[in-house]
């Protein structure tokens, strides 16, 4: 069995997903280290060329003091102490480095490639997850997120600065409540104590605001919503939640839904239109930042063309996409498994009075396009914005097969992304254009836009 080692590694590089690639200081082999980045000088366990990060001996020459004091300790942010322009090089460049390992070639060369920044670098999150825990072995009650690695242990949420300071403030007023009623976070190896998660959501332009309260299964929370009620915030509270969750996975699931104050969704809007929210409905995290990105894929759509003709809205959600092109499309039809999002999307179809939408729900594959060929529908353009896994290997062929003159592809997973491209590419399609949205500012996550065409002699008459 390989034996570990401490080495100094000095980082040269920043590769996908969040790591940083540098040299045994003294053997000059490969390791890599996550969470260590470009310019960083770093204290590493290393075996198999993998390293764990025990400590920073010299930072980056441009690395500056964070805004957040949680930034060695919290799992939910990389980029904190670098300035945002060197961030967005290394979101480019970790992004391109895939496309050159898988071979893939860009309409544009790599000086014309640029992260597009985010509108907000600070407090634009409109969704955050926490977690309940202690911050220490046996401390008090806390709530936060968690740091890398840690199953219980949280850092206090009340001081985040990627999302709105309404949503520090009502974390920290849970935090002092639960903390005073002496009830107990839930411990999923012992199966005791009862406070599993808290769901904050803020709409960007309406601020209305939804809490949900997630626990255990026959939790009171009595007296929760009128300690948030009573907080100064910016926004205003439109409904409070209490969710219970008897699964043993780390996640926010709904076995019952309890309407502790006012409404079970809330309101938001996107380049002018308005959206109905629910609690588990997917809506992108940052509303002025998704604005940018529509536009892209808008204008890869729709190109130089005064209309769109059919569009299909590959896993649309909430049908967010396809209502934003419905206006130059002649038909949208937008395809979604869960079935609460489906409706949701009718719902808001019906709210901004647009007619040229149909939402079909079922999953992205053969049984649920066929009968839309059958139907004799021949998309003009393919949307398609699949989960961060990308698209199932069994779906791509029924969705090349189509012969659409135009597939954008949005992908908030880089690795994901460049696999399936390549299916296109075999089978007929180029890449025309192509761009890199920062919509996740301080992480290392990223959201890329590809636009394919059919080319010339393959094209669907």
């Amino acid at each position: 069995m390989a034996k570990s080692k401490q080495i100094t590694v000095k980082i040269e590089k920043f590769s996908f997903p969040n790591i940083g690639v540098g040299r045994n200081a003294e053997s000059g082999e490969k390791v890599q280290v996550k969470r260590a980045l470009p310019g960083q000088v770093v204290d590493v366990r290393v075996k198999k060329g993998k390293g764990q990060l025990l400590g920073v001996i010299e930072r980056a020459a441009s690395e500056v003091e964070p805004l957040c004091p949680n930034t060695d300790r919290c799992g939910g942010c990389t980029f904190q102490t670098l300035p945002y322009e060197d961030e967005l090089v290394i979101k480019r460049d970790m992004v391109l480095e895939l496309f050159d390992k898988e071979k893939i070639a860009l309409p544009m060369t790599r000086e014309h490639i640029e992260a597009h920044p985010a509108p907000n670098v600070y407090e634009y999150r409109n969704k955050m997850e926490f977690s309940f825990g202690d911050e220490c072995k046996d401390g008090p009650i806390a709530i936060g997120l968690r740091g890398p690695g840690s199953h219980y242990e949280v850092c206090d949420g009340a001081f985040c600065n990627i999302c709105h300071p309404d949503f520090n403030k009502i974390v920290a007023a849970t935090r002092d409540f639960f903390r005073e009623s002496g009830a107990s976070f839930y411990h999923k190896m012992r199966r005791v104590g009862h406070l599993r998660h808290l769901v904050v959501r803020r709409g960007e332009y309406t601020g209305e605001i939804l809490v949900n309260l997630v626990t255990t299964t026959g939790f009171a929370a009595d007296g929760f919503a009128d300690a948030l009620l009573a907080l100064p915030l910016e926004g205003q509270i439109r409904g409070i939640l209490h969710t219970f969750n008897e699964s043993v996975a780390d996640v926010v699931r709904a076995d019952q839904v309890e309407v502790l104050y006012g409404e079970a969704s809330f309101y938001d809007e996107c380049l002018g239109l308005r959206f109905k929210i629910y609690p588990f409905s997917f809506f992108q995290t940052n509303t002025m930042g998704a604005e940018e990105l529509y536009k892209t894929v808008r204008e890869f759509a729709k190109g130089e063309e005064t209309a769109a003709g059919d569009v299909f809205d590959l896993y649309c959600g909430t049908g967010t996409i396809a209502q934003i092109l419905s206006e130059s499309a002649a038909r949208v039809f937008g395809i979604e498994i869960v079935e609460s999002a489906v409706q949701a999307a009718k719902e808001n179809a019906e709210l901004n009075r647009i007619d040229n939408c149909e939402f079909i729900q079922g999953e992205v594959s053969k049984d649920t396009l066929e009968p839309l060929m059958a139907r004799g529908v021949r998309p003009d353009v393919i949307v398609i914005d699949p989960p961060r896994d990308g698209i199932h290997p069994k779906s791509i062929m029924p969705i090349i097969e189509f012969g659409a003159k135009k597939v954008v592809y949005v992908s908030c997973k880089p690795t994901s992304l460049v696999r399936d491209l390549a299916a296109f590419l075999e089978n007929g399609y180029r890449i025309t254009n192509f761009r890199i949205h920062d919509m996740f500012a301080r992480s290392y996550h990223v959201e890329c836009v590809a636009l394919m065409s059919r080319k010339e002699s393959d094209i669907r008459l």
